[in-house]
């Protein structure tokens, strides 16, 4: 031995490290230098590199199978409640993510608005028993438009059995004069207005030759009393040179007066000479169209189309009925539908206050406990329990 090692100091070291490393070393040097010894010359390098990528893909796939498990274990672990915790703790947290973004909760469907079956008990301050849906006018036949047209019309002459024109008046030239003033302001202020003016200007060829100025300081309470003056001073001078003096019975002649329209013709002929008429003042144009008679706006395009729902006979009664039904209880802007006698019959019920004692208040004229228009109103309408109005500057 001693020989060996000297002839051949190389192995003489690696047997003194092999001996002081111990044993462990020993055999992963031999292993080593065993599989370094096997492969063949020229092709060492290649084989390395082989055998280092299989061992780089192996690792990797040992690596992937270590993290599935381990994923799948944790997330299993995050769903179960930790041991411990009753299932009572579990649930309490769900209502906790819930209350962070509350649902909206959605507003209540409005109710459409009911009609009172028969509304005339609320026009004297009580409540209706029963409430019916309003007749709705959807796909309204012609025939049964013309019904229930007909029937307003005879409901609202129970309720003002004593209308009448609202204008103060004693002869045709008074009521022609009376209805051209009335425009832009109310009858009342026209019959409050109109005693000074024919007192001083009683006929035709007075007011025909009166000044201007004097007539304009009379007519002023009224409203665009310049155009009014120039109207009324017109038409009197029309009269006193085209008709002797007296007011026409015909409608050709009474749409040539100054200021005079179809309108105030039909207003004449239907309540000075008892000549059937439609009177299509604003009431009538507001009211016909709630009631869907006709979706019109020109009047006489609504005189023509409400006209042919109705006998001649019944146009003139039939306007005094709408437009009183307009001033006391339909308003323009608010409607009393709880006081309404005809709102089973109102496609446009629920438009204004439909509680009836709400309604009540919006009440005008005698149904509101007021006086009405006229200072000298008719003796059926003082029968009747209605209270003439107060003259000019009174109360």
């Amino acid at each position: 031995m001693r020989k060996n090692a000297e002839t051949n100091p190389a192995s003489a070291r690696k047997t003194a490290s092999a001996e002081a490393s111990g044993p462990a070393e020993t055999s992963a040097s031999a292993k080593t230098s065993a599989s370094a010894k096997k492969p063949t010359p020229g092709k060492k390098s290649a084989s390395a590199n082989e055998s280092a990528s299989a061992n780089e893909a192996a690792s990797a796939k040992e690596a992937a199978s270590a993290k599935k498990p381990a994923s799948r274990k944790q997330s299993a672990a995050a769903r179960k409640p930790a041991p411990g915790k009753s299932a009572a703790s579990a649930t309490k947290s769900a209502p906790t993510r819930t209350k962070s973004a509350p649902i909206k909760k959605q507003a209540p469907a409005k109710k459409p608005a009911v009609a009172p079956k028969k509304a005339t008990a609320a026009v004297k301050g009580v409540a209706p028993a029963k409430t019916v849906a309003p007749r709705t006018p959807r796909d309204e036949s012609r025939t049964a438009l013309v019904r229930r047209a007909r029937r307003i019309d005879r409901e609202l002459a129970e309720v003002y059995p004593y209308a009448h024109p609202e204008l103060d008046f004693e002869n045709p030239f008074q009521l022609v004069v009376a209805t051209v003033l009335s425009a832009q302001t109310t009858d009342l202020r026209v019959n409050q207005t109109t005693p000074a003016l024919f007192a001083k200007y009683p006929t035709p060829e007075d007011l025909a030759a009166a000044d201007p100025e004097e007539v304009e300081e009379i007519l002023r309470p009224t409203g665009f009393f310049r155009a009014k003056t120039r109207s009324v001073i017109g038409l009197s001078k029309a009269l006193a040179e085209d008709f002797g003096g007296e007011v026409p019975g015909r409608l050709e002649d009474l749409v040539k007066l100054p200021g005079v329209g179809r309108k105030t013709a039909f207003v004449v002929l239907g309540n000075a000479f008892g000549r059937p008429g439609i009177t299509v003042d604003t009431h009538f144009q507001r009211l016909v169209r709630r009631w869907q008679w006709t979706t019109e706006t020109d009047p006489d395009k609504i005189e023509a189309a409400v006209g042919a729902l109705f006998p001649k006979s019944d146009w003139t009664d039939l306007s005094h009925h709408v437009i009183w039904h307009g001033r006391r209880i339909c308003h323009a802007r608010k409607p009393a539908c709880g006081a309404c006698p005809i709102a089973p019959l109102c496609p446009a019920y629920g438009e204004g206050e439909t509680d009836p004692e709400k309604a009540k208040k919006l009440l005008k004229y005698e149904k509101g406990g007021f006086p009405g228009q006229r200072l000298k109103p008719p003796r059926a309408y003082l029968d009747a329990g209605g209270k003439p109005a107060l003259p000019l500057g009174a109360g």
